[in-house]
């Protein structure tokens, strides 16, 4: 082989990786442009986010709720500032760690912020615990240098100043709920946002809530904030006023509180009866809502749950109860109205009354002897009544329980109001398919059966015998603030419905209340007051049917669950009333002994507050009847 053929094969040969290295540079080129096309012109908004959110952060900043006051500009619910402390998982590295780190000082539910993290947006805060304490924040700042992507944010949290008092009216607050957010994306809440879930909270959201702002921070490597680039301030929700007095809140919250360990549970409304302003009411056990404020802990909410007195339950306007005797106020007048009975009408009364086979029992072992309407009341005579009811039938009751109101809801405005139940034949024969007996028209007629009415129905219906007749819509928002605060001055209608009750027969029930109080053997004898006429109705309720043996026996030696209800209902003064008031004790035995002397320590405090000569509370001072 020449020398020349060497030459020329070597040639080729580096050709050949010339062309080859040649392509796989252009090749590479290509992929590298490709690259570039790709992050600098498909991908470039992305990544421009990203590295603005990496410098530039955009913080929410939550809104002001609105606060509530009671009637006299008493502050109830307030803002308190709030220590919250935050992760940005881009920012914090390994969070379990920095987890585990932090509950050495801050109990920590892990699942629940990891669960957190998952919902929020790139580099958006994901709570870790809200409102710790400042020894907490202290150890947070001192170890900030550890807990990379941990900050602190000073928020508004909502205060119930008074802790459990009108808990069940005034509400609580929760985490929004992922159902809701989906079903109105375009809401202006985001997740982790508190919202109303009960009582005026829930009601008046959209009123009490605000507007968020926020603010644009920059950030350092470590997305510690070095400087606020701009801000625009969230927007206040409005107020509310309420007509509660916190002074006669706090007196009945404290009667209707269990002694030592002794159970408890009931309710109390205490009302005007010629406007319908709710002055006080409360139903018991109660809970304390600032337990949701910063998020309920599962403990807490797990011990609320499985209370055997259900302490979130709002007797006040779904505890259903047999009214007892009080709704022998409601027999004698349809007796009236009928003309079955005079005033001067008399029954014997030997402490039983029989109707076939069966037997009906007065309270009074021995019976009261010949009773007239007047005294039938006063003394709460149970045969008067059987009698009396008898020759009514249930479809007359309950068509005149209607007129005051029994067995509808009352319209107070709260979330949840039950009707009760007045029975009727027909709805016998609808609900149960069975004909209507005789025999359950002389126990309905002494309010007991199939019976059933709430505490605020109570109320209403005293309020109506207390102004002469007049249905007035239970009130508890006197008005509603604007953005700030500032006063609307807008007054919460007050509807009045027409009733056409006879105020001649109402003023003979009217003078028999006041006897059952005032008077000697009157049943409601532990409400009488000095220097106020006070006129009401005592009434027990049975909860479970006693033998005959038992029905005198003392009510300490009866299991708790099987005692009956005590109920009061009253209406102060005689003359012009100005305050009505229902109260029941559940399984608290007779209503005089345990439920009329609450009464009377509420409407003392009243005229204590509001003299006679000096009346505060809005009222039409005409007399009643």
């Amino acid at each position: 082989m020449s020398i020349f053929d060497v030459r020329t094969d070597v040639s080729e040969t580096v050709r050949k990786k010339f062309r080859l290295y040649s392509r796989v540079a252009v090749f590479c080129f290509l992929i590298l442009g490709m690259r570039l096309w790709y992050l600098q012109i498909l991908k470039v908004e992305e990544l421009q986010t990203l590295s603005e959110n990496n410098r530039i952060r955009k913080i929410p900043l939550p809104p002001y709720r609105g606060e509530i006051f009671d009637r006299n500009g008493d502050v109830l619910v307030s803002i308190r500032p709030s220590f919250n402390l935050y992760l940005i998982p881009e920012d914090a590295g390994n969070v379990s760690e920095t987890l585990k780190f932090l509950s050495e000082k801050i109990e920590i539910d892990s699942r629940k912020v990891f669960a957190s993290i998952k919902s929020v947006q790139s580099f958006k805060n994901a709570l870790i615990k809200a409102d710790i304490s400042r020894e907490q924040v202290a150890f947070v700042e001192e170890n900030s240098r550890m807990l990379p992507g941990v900050h602190l944010l000073v928020e508004p949290l909502r205060n119930y100043v008074y802790r459990n008092l009108s808990a069940h009216s005034l509400g609580y607050l929760g985490e929004i709920s992922k159902a809701a957010l989906n079903t109105n994306p375009k809401s202006g809440y985001s997740q982790g946002d508190l919202v109303g879930k009960s009582g005026l909270e829930k009601i008046f959201e959209s009123h009490l809530r605000g507007e968020k702002g926020y603010k644009e921070i920059e950030v350092d490597v470590a997305g510690r904030e070095l400087r606020v680039l701009r801000e625009l301030p969230p927007k206040s929700g409005g107020d509310l006023t309420l007509t509660l007095d916190l002074r006669i809140q706090q007196e009945l919250e404290s009667l209707m509180r269990a002694e030592g360990d002794d159970p408890f549970a009931g309710a109390a409304v205490v009302m005007n009866p010629q406007t319908g302003e709710i002055i006080a009411m409360t139903g018991q056990p109660s809970f304390d809502p600032n337990l949701f404020a910063a998020g309920i802990s599962r403990n807490n909410w797990n011990h609320l749950q499985t209370d055997a007195f259900h302490p979130l339950q709002n007797r006040i306007i779904n505890g259903q109860y047999p009214p007892g005797s009080t709704y022998k106020i409601v027999t004698a007048y349809a007796a009236l109205e009928e003309n079955l009975i005079a005033p001067e009408t008399t029954i014997y009364c030997p402490g039983y009354f029989k109707l076939g086979r069966g037997t009906y029992r007065c309270w009074k072992k021995g019976g009261h002897g010949k009773v007239d309407l007047h005294k039938a009341l006063v003394q709460s005579c149970d045969v008067y009544f059987y009698n009396v009811g008898n020759r009514l039938g249930i479809n007359a009751i309950a068509r005149y329980a209607g007129l005051f109101g029994l067995g509808k809801k009352t319209g107070v405005g709260l979330l949840g109001e039950k009707r009760g139940l007045i029975p009727t034949s027909q709805w016998k024969l609808r609900a149960r398919r069975e004909p209507w007996l005789k025999g359950e028209t002389i126990s309905a007629s002494i309010g007991q059966g199939f019976n059933t009415v709430t505490p605020i129905q109570q109320a209403t219906m005293i309020s109506m015998v207390a102004n002469g007749g007049r249905r007035v819509k239970p009130v508890l928002v006197k008005t509603t603030g604007g953005s700030g605060g500032a006063d609307e001055a807008k007054r919460s209608p007050q509807a009045e419905t027409p009733t056409g009750l006879n105020k001649e027969s109402l003023e003979l029930i009217r003078l028999a209340l006041l006897g059952v109080v005032n008077e000697k053997r009157g049943t409601g004898w532990r409400a009488r007051m000095k220097g106020i006429k006070i006129s009401g109705k005592t009434g027990t309720a049975q909860v479970v049917r006693m033998k005959a043996d038992d029905e005198q026996g003392k009510d300490d030696e009866i299991p708790y669950k099987f005692r009956d209800h005590a109920w009061f209902v009253a209406f102060a003064p005689f003359e012009r009333p100005e305050i009505a008031v229902s109260v029941i004790v559940e399984h608290g035995g007779h209503g005089g002994a345990v439920a009329a002397p609450i009464a009377k320590k509420v409407i003392e405090t009243y005229f204590k507050l509001y003299p006679r000569d000096e009346p505060a509370l809005e009222a039409d001072k005409s007399s009643a009847g």
